[in-house]
């Protein structure tokens, strides 16, 4: 079947574009996130493809005033994977690696936006993510990550909120390849151990005249199995680190980071350190990531819309790993002194041996 992508010059296998030619859980997926540089105000976007599955799906999420607010829908894909639409939340590529266009119109939940990221540095390519488990791959994808300012407004319940490139920055990622999609395979992996495992951080920073990127997945004895980071002057092309690492301390009775204390060394020698302080958190089901029922890739027809808040302080840390900090930042060392914020995404699931979590759900003490 012929779609609108086969007229672009971007095949990757001899099938019509409409076919991945990949696995049940192939994705093709947008994020982006934004936030003042002196208010608490935040808000995040996402927007996934699923061809095997037939899904599209998107959401927006705004935070202000201490309270989260989320729009999720999803619509059947009917094979056109060019048509970045669902519902109320639509994407725009106006120049590819560079400017993208975010548009939100949800009015019967207060919520309409208009929204334009510009990219402050090159997009980053990170190194492939592969996971196993026995012969079954979980995990295959590519991502790329860019730090950038955004310009426009939004409008909730009445108030309007103009948006504008010295005060708003933020990050966008782009991913695709395979990973958890929709519902669960029926039949458990044989290999697959008795309780989960995962560590993640990400921590896309942005400073006055350059954006720093550092990620890291661990094992349950804090070996890295992806890790990388990167400086990025303004204007310039980057200089990935020789090496990195992270210290966390945590938060009595959750998983997550009171501080974050990343560790970059040179290729050529020298070292720099950047603290990041958490300000408040966002809770990324809100776009889906464990929503119990608007996850990732999950069926619900021609089209399924839904809505909710919540106020941040009554939210369960504990019961809530996936989160994004808000964070202020400061750097020192032989990169240069500088200060400004960034978000540090957290989810920390099962064992993990450095961090002294010793079961699935067991929390800092």
């Amino acid at each position: 079947m012929l779609t609108k992508g086969d007229d672009f010059p971007i095949h990757q296998t001899p099938e019509p574009i409409a076919y991945t030619g990949a696995a049940r859980n192939f994705y093709d997926r947008y994020f982006f996130n934004g936030y003042h540089l002196e208010e608490d105000i935040f808000f995040a976007a996402a927007l996934g493809v699923y061809p095997y599955v037939n899904v599209m799906d998107a959401a927006f999420n705004l935070i202000i005033e201490g309270v989260q607010h989320n729009v999720l829908a999803s619509r059947a894909l009917n094979m056109e994977r060019m048509d970045t639409e669902v519902g109320p939340v639509k994407v725009t590529v106006l120049e590819p690696l560079k400017v993208l266009r975010l548009e939100v119109n949800a009015p019967e939940q207060g919520i309409t936006a208009d929204l334009t990221f510009t990219g402050r540095v090159p997009a980053q390519e990170e190194p492939r993510f592969t996971r196993r488990v026995g012969t079954q791959l979980v995990m295959d994808s590519t991502r790329l990550t860019q730090n950038g300012s955004w310009v426009g407004w939004i409008e909730h319940k009445g108030r309007r909120i103009e948006v504008g490139a010295e005060r708003w920055l933020g990050t966008r990622d782009r991913s695709w390849g395979v990973r958890s999609v929709g519902l669960a395979d029926q039949q458990p992996n044989p290999m697959a151990p008795t309780e989960p495992q995962f560590f993640w951080l990400w921590a896309p920073i942005n400073w006055p005249d350059a954006a720093t990127f550092y990620h890291l997945n661990d094992d349950e004895l804090g070996r890295p199995w992806n890790t990388h980071g990167v400086f990025v002057p303004l204007g310039e092309e980057g200089d990935a680190m020789g090496a990195v690492a992270s210290d966390l301390t945590y938060i009595p009775g959750t998983r997550h980071a009171a501080k974050a204390v990343l560790h970059f060394e040179g290729r050529r020698g020298g070292h720099s350190e950047i603290v990041m302080t958490p300000r408040f958190h966002w809770y990324m089901k809100g776009v889906g990531y464990g929503h119990p029922e608007f996850n990732h890739g999950s069926y619900h027809g021609e089209f399924e819309q839904t809505y909710e808040e919540y106020a941040l302080a009554d939210v369960d840390d504990a019961a809530n790993l996936h989160i994004q900090a808000i964070c202020d930042v400061s750097m020192s060392g032989d990169l240069g002194e500088r200060h400004g914020r960034g978000v540090l995404e957290q989810l920390i699931v099962g064992r993990h041996e450095p961090s002294g979590f010793e079961g699935m759900m067991d929390m800092a003490k």
